[in-house]
């Protein structure tokens, strides 16, 4: 229901105004935050941009990044977010023309939620900046130099198979150049991925189907629509699916809490930061996310991903089968990923598992990142080894910045958050590896606390 006299919900369309294709009356209507508000349900939907309010109840459905991650911000003003994942808003805006049905009234505020509008502009300044001066324009000699490095890995690990054998150090060799190689072009999928958003004919997009589907036998679609909702709402329970533990963890300090209150004890919580060595690292990347993999594109009939990731297996197979037979190539692969499930686990969770995790707070972008969000130190090792998501508070705020520019915006994202008075945290890389283990013991002992005594 809108203010400003307009018809009810249930009237007919005043003269003029029109019904858009998802049932939504013409753009000449206002509304109060208040009543945006009250469609965030999954059958009713409407969102704000740049003080536009689109009723996406049916166009979520049909959203390239996945309807989850368009759904998460029903209700909300979704400016920044819209902003931040799309590099060519113009482009995008013609798909959100026939959503249009009003707008918020005259006297409400740009910001929802009682957001620091003072910050959101000065963050939308900073954005403005790194936009003019280029920053989130590629490099594509860097990414070829990289992708090259990558496949270079992969040539020499079966090289020196064919020259000197199978001996068991070569092999041992050959496994740990495989996971390095495999390491790195998850980082580098990663990039494509983000630097593929609303580009799909793009040369990134052409790419990232290549590194993540042939050189991972991974699918870009279901890593596209998991990882988008990450960066949408991080470490955000039911919104970011990185900290969905399926009840194996309780993270944070408030989950541990309400599971110890409610008396559930799927897994001996107190105990997780041990348990957490033998099914975390080792597991999550041969086990859990293959079987996701494979699930998700089958269930969502995605053949063109399906077909990439096979000839993954069928190249692997077809160099590593005169080597060490079939079982011996399935024992290969399984130990290559489990070596590579260490190296992923600890860099992508030591930035965000030691960090906040909440329910939906409707935080400004900024807020939200930083509370979720810290960078490990700057160095040649450090910057290679987590493919520079040491940098993760500048890759959260801009998310489709090539990693080449990231420490150039940093300082200039250290200064904003000086001036709001924003916590930005750097770690040494040990220190953030072992703030993991000490956020797991943390939230086992909470849930234990409240699991024995309330």
């Amino acid at each position: 229901m809108g203010g400003g006299g307009q018809q009810t919900e249930s009237s007919e369309p005043a003269k003029g105004d029109g019904v858009g294709p998802d049932g939504g009356r013409g753009g000449s209507a206002v509304y109060t935050w208040e009543e945006v508000q009250k469609h965030c349900h999954r059958s009713d939907q409407w969102l704000v941009i740049d003080r536009k309010v689109y009723n996406i109840t049916q166009w979520a459905k049909r959203h390239p990044g996945g309807i989850r991650v368009i759904s998460h911000f029903a209700g909300e003003d979704a400016t920044e977010a819209f902003v931040a994942f799309h590099p060519d808003p113009n482009f995008v805006r013609k798909f959100l023309k026939p959503l249009l049905i009003g707008e918020l009234a005259p006297t409400e505020p740009s910001q929802d939620q009682g957001k620091n509008a003072v910050l959101v502009q000065d963050f939308q300044a900073l954005r403005d900046r790194v936009e003019s001066e280029g920053l989130l324009r590629a490099r594509p000699l860097f990414f070829s130099l990289y992708l090259g490095h990558i496949l270079l890995l992969e040539a020499l690990a079966l090289g020196l198979l064919w020259v000197w054998g199978t001996s068991w150090s070569l092999t041992l060799l050959c496994s740990l150049m495989l996971a390095t190689s495999q390491a790195q072009a998850g980082w580098l999928q990663h990039d494509y991925g983000h630097l593929s958003v609303c580009k799909k004919s793009g040369w990134n997009h052409k790419l990232h189907k290549f590194v993540i589907g042939h050189l991972k036998g991974a699918s870009a679609n279901w890593w596209n629509h998991r990882h988008f909702q990450h960066h949408a709402k991080p470490n955000i329970f039911s919104k970011d699916p990185d900290i969905n533990s399926l009840h194996v963890f309780v993270l944070g300090d408030k989950q541990p809490v309400e599971y110890g209150i409610k008396k559930l004890k799927y897994m001996p919580y107190h105990h997780q930061h041990q348990y957490f060595f033998l099914i975390g690292p080792p597991l999550i990347v041969p086990v859990f996310f293959n079987i996701q993999i494979f699930r998700t594109m089958f269930s969502q009939r995605d053949w063109v991903d399906l077909a990439w990731s096979m000839s993954f297996y069928l190249r692997f197979f077809c160099c590593y089968y005169p080597f060490f037979g079939f079982f011996g190539s399935v024992a290969l692969i399984s130990f290559v990923r489990f070596l590579e499930s260490h190296w992923f686990v600890w860099v992508t969770q030591m930035s965000h598992l030691p960090m906040e995790m909440d329910h939906e707070r409707q935080q400004d972008w900024l807020t939200m990142q930083l509370s979720a969000t810290c960078n490990i130190e700057q160095s040649t090792f450090n910057d290679w080894f987590s493919g520079h998501l040491n940098f993760q508070i500048e890759h959260h705020l801009f998310p489709t910045m090539p990693r080449h520019n990231y420490h150039l915006v940093a300082p200039l994202v250290r200064a904003l958050c000086e001036k709001h008075g924003v916590p930005y945290q750097v770690k040494t890389l040990q220190k953030g590896m072992t703030d993991v283990v000490r956020s797991l013991k943390k939230s086992g002992d909470l849930w234990l606390d409240a699991y024995l005594h309330k």
